[in-house]
């Protein structure tokens, strides 16, 4: 088949495999404030379900990003979510909090191909114009996946225990890899999909790769920390249920998604440039505010909601294009470019979870002081590494 054919209908597909990667933490997430009492644990031990997702997440991005410069993709694909879709099942019957989590490990590294293949399957299906803005959607995609995953864990739970989000994520990594098994081939070849390699160290020489990979992910693990242990701390320390944890990601979509439609507006009267460190900054300086109110004693469900929008109308502006920026600064590899930028999302992430985990029943602050030391390296980044010829 050409690589022309259909071209929408195959980004809706390889965009909805990445999604289901990405949702494979966000959609567990409300789940685990209930993991303690079903396992017999505490639920520090419990945030280390998040904290292997994200690091099997981390193994399996490398992996791919280096078997995808040498094997076709479109196979790996079929296999990797054929494999995600099994550990999803088993995850479902896990006797124990142990094996749990070490099946999480393997769902998040076998999960993880999607986000590297895609930026590369989607430079095969587009021309060099329309390419960079459908890899700017994919970028959108993948920062708003861990928004709206959370909604959708939340009303599952409220159907059954912990176990049926994993089935739901088994369920629908079986559609989608019987359907790529039938329209795989529809996608670009390795030939197409993947211009030129280099190695891992090769990119990572680059300083503007490091300027914009670094910033965009610590932007994007920076917010995913506060929302990993978000659930924790609104049940827990605050006092309220699931319902309000909603609110606050409902509240964090909207935004988002105001500032990614007004994203590439800003970029052509402003400057990509400019609009980066615009929205990185504001994202920092809301999580600095949150980190005021909570160490004053703060509380207020309204008041955290208020500071929210801000924080995620910060990314959703710098989301999209900072995403963009970090993939072409890989010069053509695109999968070990999208596997070294999402790899830091996730390692972020998986860091500064199993560090906030030991205080997470203090409040929270110490989730604020996650989101704001990280997302301040963030802007920190975009200034030290500014190239200042």
């Amino acid at each position: 088949m050409t690589r022309s054919l259909n071209p929408h209908a195959l980004f809706a597909l390889v965009a909805g495999t990445t999604l289901l990667g990405i949702a494979g933490t966000d959609l567990v997430l409300p789940a685990v404030p209930s993991l303690p009492e079903a396992f017999g644990s505490s639920i520090e031990r419990a945030q280390m379900v998040l904290a292997a997702y994200a690091l099997g997440t981390l193994v399996g991005l490398l992996a791919f990003g280096e078997l995808g410069a040498r094997h076709d993709p479109r196979g790996l694909l079929v296999w990797s979510l054929g494999l995600f879709t099994l550990a999803s099942f088993a995850a479902a019957f896990a006797p124990s909090m142990e094996w749990l989590v070490a099946l999480r490990l393997a769902q998040g590294a076998f999960g993880a191909a999607p986000a590297v293949f895609a930026p590369g399957f989607i430079k095969g299906m587009f021309a060099e114009d329309r390419a960079a803005a459908a890899i700017g959607r994919l970028g959108s995609v993948e920062a708003l996946a861990p928004a709206l995953a959370p909604i959708a864990g939340a009303s599952l739970l409220t159907l059954g225990g912990w176990q049926v989000s994993f089935f739901v994520l088994g369920g629908l990594g079986l559609v989608l890899t019987l359907t790529l098994v039938a329209l795989s081939g529809r996608l670009p070849g390795r030939a197409e999909a993947l211009e030129r390699h280099k190695t891992y160290w090769t990119i990572l020489s680059s300083r503007r790769f490091l300027r914009y990979a670094l910033s965009q992910s610590f932007a994007l693990g920076g917010l995913l920390v506060f929302v990993f242990g978000a659930p924790a701390v609104i049940t827990g320390p605050l006092g309220l249920g699931i319902r309000e944890f909603v609110i606050l990601q409902v509240v964090g979509i909207t935004s988002f998604i105001v500032g990614a439609t007004l994203s590439s507006r800003l970029a052509v009267r402003f400057g990509v440039e400019r609009v980066i460190v615009s929205g990185t900054a504001l994202l920092a300086a809301a999580f600095l505010v949150l980190l005021l109110y909570a160490a004053t004693g703060g509380t207020s469900l309204v008041v955290v909601v208020a500071i929210w929008i801000f924080v995620n109308l910060g990314f959703g502006v710098r989301g999209p294009v900072g995403f963009h920026q970090a993939i072409m600064a890989a010069e053509g590899d695109h999968s070990r470019g999208a596997a070294l930028v999402v790899a830091g999302i996730l390692a972020t992430a998986a860091a500064g979870t199993a560090l906030v985990a030991p205080f997470i029943a203090l409040g929270l602050w110490p989730l604020a002081l996650g989101g704001a030391v990280i997302t301040g390296l963030a802007t920190l980044l975009l200034g030290v590494l500014a190239d200042r010829s």
